[in-house]
């Protein structure tokens, strides 16, 4: 059975997207099928692993949206790279910008992704979707197919201010879109416990939202090696296997398996 995650935060620089390279890789190597879907126009995630002229590639999902608004067929693995065993990647370009201002008159427009997903998801036992950081027309999409949001959030004061409206935003997807959306759980990263601040942060969350959402007792400790890693088109396994993040994201991986059985 395959499962889809929404990797969704509106706040930029919280790790959305280090988190689903290292989710993703980390699945890939217990054997679960994987992909990763960029659903943003910066091209983090595609840049990520290792694509560096993301807007020369011949596809990306930007072809697949509009295929799918102007109800065009689309072939068996249209845009998909494969990166590695276990492992593939629909990547993303500067044009997904056109593609998102083109889906606000589409029929349907938030259920434009659902479509495609529902055609390749049984290739998969885990789709992975980077989302872009606001609540927009293309995270709404993510939403509205995916079977579970993982939100990560920073320890510090803004990245955890914004929780509120995007906690919202899925609740409202919820109510209006997709009735069997979940969340996986809130995810803290670049966690430095050295620090009165970031454990203040961490025990106001769990105040708040604990009783009603799920919180991973993992969290993501601040990490050069981690940071560096999207720079250098690696995973956190292949450029510190022994460190700390490597060690979080393994057990990240271990609970995100769990939820599935």
């Amino acid at each position: 059975m395959s499962r889809i995650i929404a990797i969704a935060n509106q706040k930029g620089g919280v790790g959305k997207t280090t988190s689903a390279v290292n989710l993703a890789a980390g699945l890939a190597d217990k054997g679960k099928r994987v992909l990763l879907v960029d659903l943003d126009p910066q091209a983090s995630l595609t840049l990520s692993m290792g694509y560096r002229e993301p807007d020369k590639l011949e596809h990306s999902v930007t072809e697949v949206i509009s295929a799918i608004v102007n109800d065009e067929e689309l072939s068996e693995n249209f845009g998909i790279i494969h990166v590695k065993d276990n492992l593939d990647l629909l990547p993303s370009n500067i044009n997904l910008s056109a593609a998102e201002v083109s889906l606000v008159n589409a029929m349907s427009r938030e259920l434009i992704l659902r479509t495609y997903m529902d055609q390749i998801r049984t290739r998969y036992e885990y789709i992975l979707i980077d989302c872009m950081p606001s609540l927009g027309i293309l995270t709404v999409n993510a939403l509205a197919c995916a079977d579970s949001v993982l939100i990560p959030v920073q320890a510090a004061y803004l990245p955890v201010k914004g929780l509120q409206q995007l906690i919202k935003t899925i609740y409202t997807v919820k109510r209006r879109l997709n009735s069997n959306l979940q969340i996986e759980g809130i995810l803290f990263t670049m966690v430095d416990r050295r620090t009165i601040y970031a454990r203040e942060i961490v025990d106001e969350v769990n105040e708040v939202y604990g009783k009603s959402i799920p919180i991973f007792q993992i969290e993501i400790p601040m990490s050069v090696r981690a940071s560096e890693t999207s720079q250098l088109a690696k995973t956190i396994y292949d450029y510190d296997p022994n460190g700390k993040a490597a060690d979080a994201y393994s057990k990240l991986t271990k609970e995100v398996l769990e939820h599935g059985c």
